[in-house]
């Protein structure tokens, strides 16, 4: 077989659909973001950046720089192992307990990602519990997917956040049967907020844990910024959270919150957690700050949902095609994959903005957008700007407005 020509022949049929994917080569500049420098055949620009997951700009604060800077000083750069193998810091402790009391949870776990935490928990719980079923919402997470098929163990997809579904579902089970309902609380693509009161209910009465992803809300919402659940005050109905550092604590990694019990269990027989070398101590020291921060950065939060609300209505004054929705999520709908590269890259190459066309097997085809993720560092003067260049990029390529 020659391999490189089925490679190739692969990675055509993507340019071909509109779907081969581009990195935008960015330099960010500490203390400046969403500003940063984009490298583009050897020359440089400056760009605005409008879907950086770092949603309030924790990675570039200076209390993390600076404890980061103070934990290499301290510890060096890598963790020397695993968890298991000399490779567990006292930042990774402190971490933990601090994770865990932010969801008020017994206990934590960090991963090297959100997607290890999900694959490696959800995978370890539905595989070892015994005749498990894992209910799971239809716009899940591709970690959880493949999580719950790592498992082998049955799965049901309910459809999305609906409640009398899933109850449905969950009637049809035998009571004895261990079950796991896995759900999101922010949906990333869309910005739709599932009914998380509702699906505890409903899982709670047939006997099922629940499993909670809040990577697209945690520092975002609720009174110390723990994520929708706390919001909402039904930290108590989950019984294990799961969430990222890598967005809006603005570093990498990823952990789940619970029992003690439950964590141990996971800690000691998943294989994404046992057999990967832990965290470098500055990220854990860097995440534990934010962390800090974040628990009362309530003006913070005013001030990004501030922005969020400036930019969507900005977009909606002008017909714009914004699906509307709850959260800090902000799609702006071209629904063709090819338009979609070309609205994305007039943006950058000729506003100097930068937005990241969205296609499949992100969203579903005919679903392509530009998702926006406006900050609470993105000034008045950005926000209308953004909403000019938008107009001029839609008039340019002949793209429809609404009505």
């Amino acid at each position: 077989m020659n391999y490189d020509a089925f490679f190739g022949d692969a990675l055509t049929a993507l340019k071909r659909e509109g779907r081969y994917r581009v990195f935008a080569d960015l330099e960010r500049r500490a203390g400046d973001f969403p500003r940063a420098i984009r490298h583009a055949d050897g020359t440089q620009s400056p760009v605005t950046v409008w879907c950086s997951n770092d949603y309030l700009g924790m990675g570039q604060h200076p209390r993390v720089l600076a404890a980061m800077r103070e934990a290499v000083d301290r510890c060096g750069a890598g963790a020397g192992g695993t968890r298991n193998i000399s490779g567990t810091n006292h930042y990774h402790v402190l971490l933990e307990q601090a994770l865990a009391g932010w969801h008020r949870k017994e206990a934590a776990l960090l991963f090297t990602s959100g997607y290890v935490a999900n694959w490696a928990t959800l995978g370890t719980l539905a595989a070892k519990l015994p005749g498990c079923v894992v209910l799971s919402d239809e716009q899940n997470h591709a970690s959880m997917i493949e999580g719950i098929r790592h498992s082998r163990a049955e799965k049901q997809i309910f459809r999305h956040s609906d409640p009398e579904d899933l109850a449905r579902r969950l009637a049809g089970i035998a009571p004895e049967r261990p079950k796991i309902v896995a759900f999101e609380s922010v949906y990333s693509m869309d910005g739709d907020i599932a009914p998380i009161a509702e699906l505890c209910e409903v899982a709670k009465a047939a006997g099922a844990l629940t499993y909670l992803d809040e990577v697209h809300a945690v520092g975002l919402y609720g009174e110390s910024g723990a994520g929708v659940a706390e919001r909402d005050g039904l930290l108590d109905q989950l019984d294990v959270v799961q969430a990222t550092l890598g967005k809006a604590v603005g570093l990498i990694g990823g952990y789940v919150a619970a029992s003690s019990a439950l964590v141990d269990f996971v800690r000691s027989f998943a294989s994404g957690f046992i057999f990967t070398t832990a965290l470098p101590p500055a990220i854990a020291a860097g995440a534990l700050e934010s962390v800090r921060l974040l628990q009362d950065a309530g003006d913070l939060r005013a001030r990004h949902r501030a922005a969020v609300s400036a930019v969507k209505e900005g977009f909606a004054a002008r017909g714009l095609p914004v699906l509307p929705g709850p959260s800090h999520i902000v799609p702006l709908m071209v629904r063709d994959p090819e338009l979609c590269r070309a609205a994305s890259d007039r943006l950058l190459n000729t506003h100097g903005l930068y937005v990241q066309p969205i296609n499949y097997p992100t969203v579903a085809r005919g679903a392509e957008r530009l998702r926006l993720t406006p900050s609470p560092l993105h000034q008045d003067a950005e926000i209308a700007a953004l909403t000019e260049a938008v107009c001029e990029t839609w008039d340019y390529l002949k793209l429809p407005y609404n009505g």
